[in-house]
């Protein structure tokens, strides 16, 4: 089950290793290996020397190509000014197609920085989007603006019902064992995000 998906080699033991491994399917133009390539030169990974531009060039070409994890390394990027100029409208642009894609972290994302912008009614709309999707960051957000009065309990309740639901509907003994195996959260443990 650990074998690449595309050439059912075991994986490697170290750096030297997988790089060769990632570059290949780069230079095959899997938007998702591009990414994680960006991802590697962001963290300075893989025996690659920190490259905050190259990374944000990679994210900008896997993105093209269709990966939303790209579009949300983007967003992040702008936001942070990571590589490039921090500019959170561009930020808000590409969390804004991954959450049309269905990145989850991306619709939260969407919500706090409408927070930032005072737009709160805007921000409880994607804070309950991606708390219906399970992501109990946005319902701790949505708890956080109902303690100050500025969302509404019935948005609370909503939200922390939602994400209830979404999570027991995720579990399965599949996800539990995989998660024993890999030292994850087992049922019942508090996800994180």
């Amino acid at each position: 089950m650990s074998d690449c998906a595309f050439c059912r080699s075991s994986p490697p033991d170290n750096d030297a290793d997988a790089l060769p491994m990632v570059q290949a399917r780069v230079a095959k133009k899997d938007p998702e290996a591009i990414n994680y390539l960006g991802e590697q030169y962001f963290h300075g990974v893989l025996g690659l020397q920190k490259d905050m531009q190259k990374a944000v060039d990679l994210y900008t070409e896997a993105a093209e190509l269709g990966s939303i994890q790209a579009l949300f390394n983007l967003g992040f990027a702008y936001e942070r000014g990571n590589g490039v100029k921090q500019d959170m409208a561009k930020a808000a642009e590409f969390y804004g197609r991954a959450a049309m894609q269905g990145h989850v972290g991306c619709r939260h994302n969407l919500g706090v920085i409408e927070f930032k912008k005072g737009n709160c009614d805007r921000a409880a709309r994607h804070f309950l989007i991606s708390a219906k999707m399970g992501y109990k960051e946005s319902v701790d957000n949505i708890k956080l603006a109902f303690s100050a009065g500025l969302a509404t309990k019935e948005q609370y309740t909503q939200a922390l019902r939602e994400c209830q639901d979404a999570v027991e509907e995720m579990k399965s003994h599949d996800r539990d064992e995989a998660a024993k195996r890999l030292g994850g959260p087992e049922r019942g443990d508090e996800q994180r995000y």
